[in-house]
């Protein structure tokens, strides 16, 4: 096996007086998709920041090929969640600024750019474009960075339904070329690419697995209607919990079949 091509070891960082990151721990290996899940404002960005190199934890330590990774920032592609964009340029000003400032930057941005649907609106003020636009044309010039590890941050957020089955044959394109992506999102529409899944809860890594893994892990569910909830207590693992009309809890292992 090889070597993860990223680690995050015991990361702790703070924005202001808020502590966000409590002693994360994660590698991304080589040639894999890694979904990151965590809710808004749980701290996805800053952990994607840390790898990227331009945020330095407080504790801890990132390393991208076995090197700190504020030393290695030449390695990654970084699409953040706050955007790329610059409103008063053209989208095609645009793709031409940022091919002058990253020298790795690949010609396959017109690729990427026709089959998100934008290569007609190149010459419109990205002041004009919708939020779906704005995405795509910065999720174009993220991808045409030819690298060895991408981070991307909520990058189907204001994408069409059916636009996002196409960013994710672009992520899988990416993968499959022998390159490392890790997506982070709070949509669950976005699970179903993850060669592997990490959940961030509380500041920390609170599971991680492949779809596979963390499927077979979840306990069998008995479900009845509200007027019986009573009924599952003795039998149940934990407090039931409702969902819509109806009230659920997990099967205790001591009762599961084998």
């Amino acid at each position: 096996m090889t070597d993860p091509i990223a680690t995050a070891t015991d990361v702790h960082t703070a924005v202001g007086e808020e502590r966000v990151l409590e002693g994360v721990d994660l590698t991304v290996e080589a040639n894999e998709l890694l979904v990151l899940m965590g809710s808004n404002g749980g701290g996805k960005s800053v952990l994607l920041a840390c790898l990227a190199g331009s945020h330095t934890p407080s504790a801890g330590s990132v390393d991208v090929f076995g090197e700190p990774a504020t030393t290695r920032t030449e390695t990654t592609s970084v699409l953040p969640a706050d955007g790329l964009a610059i409103e008063k340029l053209t989208g095609r000003e645009n793709v031409d600024f940022y091919r002058r400032l990253h020298p790795q930057f690949a010609d396959d941005w017109r690729t990427h750019v026709a089959r998100l649907g934008l290569a007609d609106d190149l010459g419109r003020p990205v002041a004009d474009y919708s939020t779906g636009m704005v995405r795509k044309l910065e999720l174009a010039i993220a991808a045409s960075i030819d690298v060895s590890l991408y981070l991307f941050d909520e990058p189907t957020a204001s994408l069409d339904q059916r636009t996002i089955p196409v960013a994710h044959e672009l992520f899988r394109a990416k993968r499959n070329a022998g390159t490392a992506l890790v997506v982070a999102t709070h949509r669950p529409i976005n699970v179903g690419i993850a060669d592997r899944i990490a959940f961030l809860m509380d500041g920390r890594i609170a599971v991680t697995g492949t779809p596979e893994e963390l499927r077979s892990s979840v306990p069998p569910v008995l479900e009845t209607d509200a007027a019986n909830a009573s009924a599952l207590t003795p039998v149940v693992d934990g407090a039931p919990f409702g969902v819509g009309g109806t009230v659920r809890a997990f099967v205790p292992p001591s009762t599961r079949p084998t």
